[in-house]
């Protein structure tokens, strides 16, 4: 049975290196995005000799344990029939083990459209990563053609990038990060307010950038998540699990025992932080934190009568009156932000007297 060209069916949309954490790993990943045309519906099995050629070439990919959890899971997937993003995922990772790297994390997941792809998988050597995925794509297409063959060529030139200096490694560090779908500028702003110097470094992270470049810093102290409802990303990262999944890549980033200011409620959001091996710090516009939410609660901040109020160890203390002409959910979690701040390293100067 003959099939459509390969060549012109399966497509890069895009290629990226994301160094810092990111929605898919707290390590570095390669990210391609895929249409796949008629090859939507054809799969490894579908393709005479498919499985063997690749095989031959990559013997590694024995080695491959796939979501059967077993040595040679993978060469049973291909053999069932799996699928070209798939496939392009092991062979990124193959390559990049053939030039020496320790690389194992991977995955394949559907695109924005139909018919496309998101791959992404880990590297050690950011060009490295980027030209395993193109390689892997273009012998993945040879593969469906049936003109796959050695491999030694592609080897070669991965080897000699892999002996040329990387990307430097993210390594700045940074006060705070700020995320969410809300008025992150405000949150600056007001920690600015409550005496934080302003040349301190308050990083307002969209989350389209997080999902599409990670995160820009190594490091920071602390992070206010505002909400989960980013409103700047494509609708399947809107959705709930992956929005929560998203904002929290902060967290990621936060030093041990740090603290991240989230909204009440995002129990999804709270778990990560604390999987993140972070405190919690749970804020409302409203009078209406839950047991939930204090049951992990580091210190808690909401509103009460037009007033912000922190909980701290059982006891409330008075953290001044909401100013109507600014975003409310960005004060009570800057307010939030700033005292966990003063526990974190307490500072000599005192708030501004207007908020108090």
């Amino acid at each position: 049975m003959s099939h459509p060209d390969p060549h012109d069916e399966i497509r890069l949309v895009a290629l990226r290196s994301l160094r810092g954490a990111n929605f898919w790993s707290r390590r570095p990943v390669t990210r391609l995005d895929l249409a796949v045309g008629a090859f939507d519906e054809i799969s490894s099995a579908d393709v005479e000799g498919f499985t063997e050629a690749l095989v031959a070439a990559f013997p590694g990919l024995w080695e491959h344990r796939c979501s059967i959890g077993e040595r040679g899971g993978f060469v049973t997937r291909l053999r069932r029939g799996t699928y070209a993003p798939h496939i392009m995922e092991h062979v990124g990772l193959e390559l990049q083990t053939l030039v020496g790297h320790d690389v194992g994390y991977g995955r394949a997941r559907g695109g924005d459209r139909p018919g496309e792809y998101t791959v992404v998988f880990e590297h050690v050597h950011a060009e490295v990563g980027l030209r395993s995925a193109a390689l892997a794509l273009e012998l993945v297409q040879r593969a469906f053609a049936g003109e796959l063959e050695s491999v030694d060529y592609a080897v070669a030139e991965l080897a000699s990038l892999a002996a040329s200096p990387d990307v430097p490694a993210l390594r700045q560090r940074v006060l705070c990060g700020v995320t969410g779908g809300g008025d992150r500028a405000a949150v600056r702003e007001q920690m600015v307010r409550r005496g934080v110097p302003d040349e301190e470094l308050i990083v307002d992270v969209a989350p389209a950038y997080l999902l599409n470049a990670g995160l820009p810093y190594s490091r920071s102290e602390i992070a206010v998540i505002l909400d989960a409802a980013p409103t700047d990303v494509p609708d399947r990262y809107a959705e709930e699990d992956r929005a929560q999944q998203l904002v929290s890549v902060v967290a990621d980033a936060v030093v041990r025992d740090g603290v991240v200011v989230c909204p009440a409620k995002e129990w999804e959001v709270q778990d990560r932080i604390r999987d993140a091996r972070c405190r919690v710090a749970v804020f409302s516009t409203a009078d209406d934190v839950t047991r939930r939410d204090t049951r992990v609660a580091h210190e808690v901040a909401f509103v009460r009568a037009g007033r912000i109020v922190f909980e701290f160890q059982g006891a409330a203390e008075d953290g001044g009156a909401l100013d109507p002409e600014a975003p409310a959910a960005a004060q009570v979690a800057a307010a939030l932000a700033v005292r966990a701040l003063d526990r974190l390293r307490p500072r000599t100067e005192a708030p501004d007297a207007a908020i108090a």
